[in-house]
């Protein structure tokens, strides 16, 4: 017989508000982190839509608008 499955991760734990809107509990914050500096917060690429630091991306035109995309180019996905 084999082994009970148990969950990955710790369960969700959800609250119902006044309003009768259920929420799940989570911690505060961005999963980026918290950033004051322009220079320190990520965008994501127009192209591959992954998260870099702003310094990691330039501005390329892109169907007649600037977009932030990976430079010198984006890297394959593995």
């Amino acid at each position: 017989m084999s082994a009970p499955i148990r969950p990955s991760r710790k369960p969700e734990v959800t609250a119902i508000g006044d309003d009768g809107l259920r929420y799940v509990s989570k911690t505060p914050g961005s999963p980026f982190g918290s950033t004051s500096s322009y220079s320190a917060a990520t965008m994501s690429c127009f192209l591959c839509s992954r998260h870099r630091p702003r310094a990691m991306l330039m501005s390329r035109k892109y169907f007649g608008r600037s977009q932030s995309v990976c430079a010198p180019a984006c890297e394959p996905r593995t």
